[in-house]
Formats: C-alpha cells, structure tokens, sequence
C-alpha cells in the first residue's frame, strides 16, 4: 500500500504534468507574470463554469474576503455576522478592517451557520452576513437570503471550501456555490479542491458596479496606471498560479466526484455506528457518489461521540495514517477574538464539536485499500473503548 496523505498533490500532478509544464513554460518564455494571458483565460474560463458575471482573481482566499468588505463599502463599527466553527481568516478580515465580528452557533449535522442563531443576533449595526461553506457544502442560503432581505443586509459568501458545489433553492432553482450572494470570496491554496501551487484567491459577483469597484481596489485603485481612484490593495494571482488553475478547471468536476466516491466508501463503512456520526448530506443528495452538485468534501469529517476522538488521532497518527481536526478552539475562545460580549451558552453545538470533530485523509488520489486501512483502524479503535 502507497503511502497514505492527507493530501496527495504529487499523485494529482502526475496525472496532469504535461498540461501543467506546458502551461508554466510558456509563461515563463513569454515573461508576463503578472495580468499576462493565462489570468484572463482562467478568469473567463472560471466566470463560464459558475454561471456568474464577474471573478475578480486576486493573491489569496484571505485578502478576497477581505476586499469583498471593502468593495461593499462597510464602515468601522458595522456588525458583521459569521460563523464561530470555522477558519480564523473568516473573523480575520472583519476585524482588520475595524468591523465588529458577531460571532454565532453553527448547526450540529451540517457544521454550517445556524440561521436562527443569524437572525436572533441581528442588530441595527448589523451590515452583512457571511456564511462559510464549510467542508464543501453551501450553508442554508434560502434562510440566509430571505434574513438578508428582510434586514437590508448584505451577504458575503465565504467559499473557500466549496468550490463546484451547487444548492438548490426551494423554489427549484440551482445556483454554484458563491454565485447566490452580493459576492462572494475563494481560496485556491494547494489543498483546496481547486488549487494552484503557491497562495491564490478570487472574488464573485454579479453585480457590475461592484465588480468594477473591486478590479481597481485589487490593484492600488487604479483603473489606469498612476490613477488612484479608490483605495486599495496590492493582490493580484500571478500567471503562474493562473496556468496551473486553468490546467486543473476542466477536472474540477471529476476531482469532486472521486472525493465523493471515497467519501461514498467512508459512509459505508461507519454508517449506523453508534459512536460515530457521519457527514450530513443536505436533502436531496442522499446518494453522494450520483450528486455532482451537492456536497464536494473538502473535508471528509466525523463526529466521535465516546469522547476518546483525541486518543483516535494518537492512534491513526501512530500507524501511519494523517489526519486533522477542523477545529480544535473555537473563534469566540481565541485569545485573538475573545469578547464579553460572548455568552458561553450561545454557542452549545460548536462547543461540543471542537471536543467532537476528526477529518480523514480525502483527497483525489485515495485509492480502496487506504480506505479499507483507514476504517478499520477507526472501526477497530471505537468499538475496542
């Protein structure tokens, strides 16, 4: 049996070397690294497959949701509302720009932000929403668009993690992940489902001044070169991230299906367990491996309820087997982040989780005998406490 990785890049290069030498080479030989034609091609390329007006690229996932604030024009002291079980960035931003990060509960099957914890934290401060689509599934965004319009807010989508992913409406209608807000921010560090080989990042929108707003704010708040019409930034995806971006796109589909698949033979595996507690599909895409636009497992990540899911990774660890917890602390308890204005009693479910939540290895590359591996060392762990 190969080697087992959290993440398999070189196994994923392999099978796409000669599209992404070519492409780095005649970056190289034409010399233009920067705004040169690769980052146009992938921007359009990318605009097509989600269905959205605008993708502004831009240097990292970070500084994307952060000028997506700046573009909405947020002003120091506005409340913004996100989730507390999630990646610091997300807070991050809000509080570099002076913002107030309110931070709320998370619900227990999805991981995603709790609609009902959004709408008893508004205020008349409150400016914007960003739900995160945690582990590559959307967040309730019909909830979530409804509360937003409701309360004149806007909604920042923070897709770093869900990138092919799709939700479907009520109503019926489909829309891709970071296509259904006033815009939304991604990440493409090498790790994510679509991810380059240094830092990278993109906004979305479909809203043309705003669109228009942001390419100037990406690039010093220039429209033209020496005129500084807004403030802003300097961050901008270097052609050769954008050459190797637009060799892995048309695979992007594919890549999801094969994480879905593992995911399906995880499923399988754990199912029914009275100790563990696996992914919650949203209704609709029960059958993950026929889903194409559901849940595309950035993460592939269990509950362990027999409180020994600290001992579970000391175990995988020591028999070879990498894996993660996203997230040990949560936002509220970060020295970085504290505030009294937290009440412990608001956050049930995300303190439960942190003391919960174990991700396997799920990447592109995994292949039957790891995943036999890997279940029967958490299989033969959990019933054996």
């Amino acid at each position: 049996m190969k080697k087992i990785q959290m993440v398999d890049l070189k196994g994923q290069y392999e099978g796409i070397k000669n599209e992404v030498n070519s492409s780095i080479t005649e970056v190289l030989e034409s010399s233009a690294f920067i705004n040169g034609p690769y980052v146009h091609s992938f921007q359009k390329e990318l605009e097509d497959y989600l269905g959205v007006k605008h993708v502004i690229p831009c240097a990292n996932g970070t500084d994307a949701l952060q000028i997506c604030m700046m573009g909405l024009g947020l002003q120091p002291g506005d409340e913004v509302i996100t989730a507390d079980f999630t990646f610091a960035a997300t807070v991050e931003v809000i509080a570099l720009l002076n913002l107030t990060p309110v931070l709320v509960d998370v619900e227990p099957d999805t991981f995603n932000i709790d609609p009902k914890a959004i709408e008893r934290a508004i205020t008349p401060k409150t400016k914007a929403i960003v739900p995160v689509h945690l582990f590559g599934q959307c967040a309730n965004m019909d909830a979530i668009m409804d509360l937003a319009e409701k309360h004149n807010l806007f909604v920042i989508e923070d897709n770093a993690q869900a990138i092919g992913a799709s939700y479907s409406f009520d109503n019926g209608t489909k829309k891709k992940a970071g296509t259904m807000g006033h815009v939304a921010s991604t990440s493409f560090f090498p790790s994510k489902n679509l991810g380059c080989y240094g830092d990278g990042g993109a906004i979305f929108t479909n809203d043309d001044n705003l669109a228009h707003t942001i390419r100037g704010m990406v690039n010093h708040g220039m429209y033209k070169r020496y005129y500084h019409d807004v403030v802003g930034v300097n961050s901008r995806l270097d052609s050769i991230q954008a050459a190797v971006l637009k060799a892995k796109l048309p695979k992007l589909d594919e890549y999801n299906k094969k994480r879905r698949e593992a995911a399906e033979k995880y499923n399988q595996a754990f199912k029914d367990h009275p100790q563990i507690v696996i992914p919650k599909i949203n209704e609709g895409c029960d059958d993950t491996s026929d889903s194409p636009d559901c849940h595309v497992f950035h993460q592939y990540t269990l509950r362990i309820l027999n409180e020994k899911r600290d001992n579970l990774v000391q175990h995988l660890n020591d028999n070879g087997v990498p894996c993660g917890v996203y997230y040990p602390v949560p936002l509220h308890l970060q020295k970085a982040y504290a505030d009294d204005r937290y009440d412990e009693a608001d956050f049930p479910v995300t303190n439960q989780l942190v003391k919960e939540v174990i991700s396997l290895p799920m990447h592109t590359e995994l292949d039957d005998e790891q995943i036999v591996f890997i279940t029967k060392l958490v299989l033969d762990f959990v019933n054996n406490q």
